[in-house]
């Protein structure tokens, strides 16, 4: 079996419901699932609120699933034993949307970086520890004279460093990256994604990379899948997702990725798709298509049946009833 072969995650049939109330429940995943494969980048992509950090969140156990299985290297991670869940917790590691809110603001970058290897008892002694830190520090782009200082002195770019420094001092396999440049400059947005594939080549990490800048997500990604109001509704490589998108929804998305050439982009004015309609509340999102009242293509089947993922060919999955007769 090749890397590329290797599964890491499995996730299967996957569901995470909120109890709001004694009659209301928000079904922010449901029956989601997807593969990630060794040394790869999965790409989440999907409006806000479409559960892509919940599903993200869930895959690593920060939340217990409703349903469904997540298996790492076919261990089910919502199943372990204390020791195997303290492996775990090593193995995969997550990078939190806002660089600032997830890091300790009374505590110096050397002791943040540090908790894990302490925790995880991965230095021989102080000498070792301190050595381990500014490695780490000069990985990310970050000189060993910040060790000493506390988040607050940071910039925001520098802050999701120092987030990503804390995730690989563990040496993890996996790494969960949510949203993680969404809270930064435009300017920095690129320097992060770059230090990410960087660091993928050097260490062999495997991601799942959620956002919501399809351009990014472009530029970082093998495989890309797209959510709607919970649901998986495409998933296929990259290079095929922008060529040839299948989903009406991802269609709409794919063309409103703002160019950067005012030409360019006045012509493309006539080719963009806009979406219209409400969007269902996933409180209560109805029977079917959870997209169907804002799609152009809808039949009656939509608000009937939610339609399964079906494989297109040359590992490209749809869940969408305009294919039920292999019809585009």
């Amino acid at each position: 079996m090749s890397e590329q072969d290797e599964v890491i995650l499995s996730v299967s049939h996957l569901k995470k419901y909120f109890q709001l109330s004694r009659t209301e429940v928000l079904k922010a995943v449901d029956d989601v699932s997807f593969e990630i494969h060794k040394g790869e980048t999965l790409g989440m992509v999907g409006e806000s609120g479409c559960g892509k950090t919940t599903c993200g969140r869930t895959c690593i156990g920060l939340y217990q699933k409703t349903d469904g299985t997540v298996l790492y290297r076919g261990q089910d991670i919502h199943n372990l034993n204390k020791t195997e869940q303290f492996a775990f917790r090593k193995n995969a590691q997550m990078v939190f949307q806002d660089p600032f809110g997830s890091l300790d603001p009374r505590m110096t970058v050397a002791d943040i970086i540090a908790e894990g290897i302490d925790i995880h008892h991965l230095a021989k002694d102080n000498k070792d520890r301190s050595e381990q830190i500014f490695r780490y520090l000069e990985l990310v782009g970050l000189n060993r004279e910040h060790a000493n200082r506390f988040v607050h002195e940071f910039s925001g770019g520098q802050r999701q460093r120092i987030g990503i420094a804390r995730a690989l001092a563990v040496q993890p396999e996996f790494l969960v990256l949510d949203e993680p440049i969404s809270a930064l400059d435009v300017s920095i947005q690129a320097q992060i994604v770059n230090l990410l594939i960087e660091l993928q080549q050097k260490m062999g990490l495997t991601y799942l990379f959620i956002a919501h800048d399809l351009s990014m997500v472009k530029h970082i990604s093998d495989r890309v899948a797209v959510m709607y109001l919970g649901t998986l509704v495409e998933l296929t490589t990259s290079e095929q997702l922008y060529a040839d998108p299948k989903h009406p929804y991802t269609k709409a998305l794919l063309s409103a990725i703002p160019i950067p050439d005012p030409d360019v982009e006045e012509a493309r004015d006539a080719v963009r798709i806009p979406l219209e309609g409400e969007v269902p509340s996933p409180i209560n999102p109805g029977e079917g298509c959870r997209f169907r009242k804002r799609c152009r293509f809808a039949k009656e089947a939509c608000g009937k049946t939610m339609p399964p993922l079906k494989d297109l060919g040359n590992g490209h999955f749809v869940a969408c009833h305009l294919y039920d007769n292999d019809d585009e």
